[in-house]
């Protein structure tokens, strides 16, 4: 493991999160470039001598702790429950847009006047028989049995399960389950109700990287880099719009004066004001003006622009837009520097 030169980063190998992976990173400008479906490995061209590893989010996660990965994309009801007591996973990226859900305890909708967890604490030593600890089914052993000890939900035993959780309540192997919830539907089909107050932890797709990678190995350091300075450009620029329009005016100072004024006009830092070159030559009072807009306030924008004598108004989406240096990756190098 020492010896190791590659630079690997690890993506889900099946399902939803698999497609959403890739999805992102494509739209981030770091395509996975995949010769063979069937293979297990790939690349990303954008960052050289970076590999890219298909594998079970569970797996990403202790693969990236115990230092075979340098970093994956998992979500964080796994990187929480995998990640084990030392620091050995950084977080580099903890919301990364898609993959949302929440694992939540759930109960039979039967279970007359259990509708929250102090409910469910003060119910459980006497609900499931004299002297038996409640069963909770779950494949988040960690998370469940810590949350179930810190609301004062005892005794309890969990009951591991690779299979669908649902029909645990149902069959007699467990009295309620503690499971990962997004729409709520597949519950209901199966008479089963979350706690109101049940959830264990909210979850989305996130970054991470091993900590002695980072540390030791400038390419994993630079690879990191490069992995946030688009990640963080991207997400950015999602939320934004760059307006074009022709203005009026007798000076630069003039118009940025009037676009000040307006309460959606003001920019990054501020408007950029040029003059505009005619055929004819020389410049009529004319000047053109761009501006990065968010997109809940476009339309605002425009209006103000009006206004404000714009003209010839140009709306166009942004694909990235950079910083000095990407905030998390100074946050980074804070932490292990600690």
């Amino acid at each position: 493991m020492k010896n190791r030169t590659d630079i690997r980063l690890a993506l889900p190998s099946k399902g939803r999160l698999e497609a959403e992976a890739l999805e992102f990173l494509e739209a981030c400008g770091l395509d996975v470039f995949k010769p063979n479906p069937r293979q297990y490995q790939a690349g990303i061209p954008a960052v050289p001598g970076l590999t890219v590893l298909f594998q079970r989010p569970g797996d990403i996660v202790v693969g990236v702790r115990q230092g075979s990965l340098d970093f994956g994309i998992s979500g964080t009801d796994i990187i929480e429950e995998k990640k084990g007591d030392g620091n050995d996973v950084i977080i580099l990226h903890d919301s990364l847009g898609f993959g949302a859900c929440s694992l939540f305890l759930a109960v039979p909708e039967g279970w007359d006047g259990i509708r929250s967890v102090p409910d469910l604490a003060r119910k459980a030593p006497g609900m499931p028989g004299e002297g038996k600890p409640l069963r909770v089914a779950t494949k988040y052993p960690v998370l469940t049995a810590r949350f179930l000890k810190e609301k004062k939900v005892e005794p309890f035993e969990l009951i591991s399960s690779e299979g669908t959780l649902e029909v645990a309540p149902a069959i007699g192997y467990a009295d309620m389950i503690s499971d990962l919830v997004s729409t709520g539907t597949t519950l209901r089909d199966n008479h089963l109700l979350p706690l109101s107050d049940g959830e264990i932890i909210r979850s989305q797709a996130c970054l991470i990287a091993n900590r002695a990678a980072l540390k030791a190995r400038p390419e994993v350091l630079e690879a990191a880099h490069s992995l946030l300075e688009y990640i963080e450009a991207h997400l950015r620029a999602q939320e934004a719009f760059i307006v074009f329009a022709n203005m009026r005016g007798k000076s630069q100072p003039e118009i940025a004066a009037k676009i000040f004024a307006q309460t959606d006009l003001g920019g990054l830092q501020g408007p950029t004001v040029c003059e505009i070159f005619t055929r004819e030559g020389g410049t009529p009072e004319w000047f053109a003006v761009n501006i990065v807009v968010r997109k809940d306030k476009i339309m605002r924008a425009v209006q103000q622009l009006r206004a404000i004598g714009g003209s010839g108004v140009v709306v166009s989406p942004v694909t990235y837009i950079f910083e000095e240096e990407p905030a998390r990756f100074v946050k980074m190098r804070e932490e292990l520097g600690k």
